[in-house]
């Protein structure tokens, strides 16, 4: 089974550029009720999954790491590349990689980034797809 069979492409959901402000993402994030979106740089590679946590901390933090909150008005300056994204955090699978791969990564993580061979983010994988295809599949069929 292709991996392409369980992708959103990226003209299908929401997410962000790395250039765009601390405050366009809450307002983007608050918008669509997500929890966690893909960040991508204006050439389109993936780079980091922001989630409302790193948000918060980011906000909590205050600049330069001091234990106090910023003003929502400070966050307008703030671009996403510059708060220290953790792009160690739900690393994306490459298009051409395997099903048991895709399995393993959504296991970790409500949503896989996937790229293709240049590293270009070129959608999402929902672990819901994943649960639905197979219970679809192996389940509704034996009822």
């Amino acid at each position: 089974m292709n991996i392409a069979f369980f992708t959103r492409p990226k003209q299908e959901i929401t997410y962000l550029y790395s250039d765009c402000t601390v405050r366009q993402a809450l307002e983007k994030m608050h918008s669509t009720s997500y929890s966690a979106v893909p960040v991508v740089d204006r050439e389109g590679h993936y780079l980091a999954t922001l989630s409302e946590g790193d948000l918060l901390w980011f906000i909590v933090k205050g600049e330069g790491g001091e234990p106090h909150t910023m003003a929502i008005e400070s966050l307008s300056g703030v671009k996403l590349e510059d708060i220290g994204l953790n792009t160690h955090k739900n690393q994306p699978v490459p298009i051409n990689s395997s099903i048991e791969d895709l399995i393993s990564r959504s296991m970790e993580t409500n949503f896989v980034p996937i790229t293709d061979d240049r590293g270009i983010f070129i959608g999402i994988v929902t672990r819901r797809s994943i649960i639905k295809h197979f219970y679809e599949k192996n389940i509704l069929p034996h009822e």
